[in-house]
């Protein structure tokens, strides 16, 4: 079993910053892909921020500049700094990674967090 484990949400003012952090544990042999998807009240999953085994990054277009996508490969762990939050940043935030379970299975799966939330308001 895999566990992506999400931190750091929370209520913040607009202009301010939070850091998102999340930790996957269990039966991984190597994880590719992590990266960071929201979702707002009454809006489909989107892609926030993507980063590769090797730390190459992609970002949405409505973060550049502002979130910054890093990871700790021997912790597992990715991390989304938010900085100059608006309004409409407001949103569960979802981890998620493409893991490699088993040096045995050479397929990867993709698995999920249950989501931090993320308020931007004042």
């Amino acid at each position: 079993q895999v566990q992506l484990v999400e931190s750091g949400g929370g209520l913040v003012q607009p202009g301010g910053s939070l850091r998102l952090s999340c930790a996957a544990s269990g039966s991984i042999f190597e994880i590719n892909a992590m990266g960071w998807y929201r979702q707002a009240p009454g809006k489909e999953r989107e892609s926030v921020a993507i980063i590769t085994s090797g730390g190459s990054t992609n970002y949405a277009d409505s973060v550049k500049g502002r979130f910054t996508i890093s990871r700790d490969n021997a912790k597992n762990t990715v991390y989304l700094q938010m900085s100059s939050l608006k309004p409409e940043d407001t949103a569960v935030y979802y981890c998620n990674a493409e893991i490699r379970t088993s040096r045995a299975i050479f397929r990867t799966m993709h698995y999920w967090g249950k989501g931090t939330l993320v308020t931007v308001s004042s």
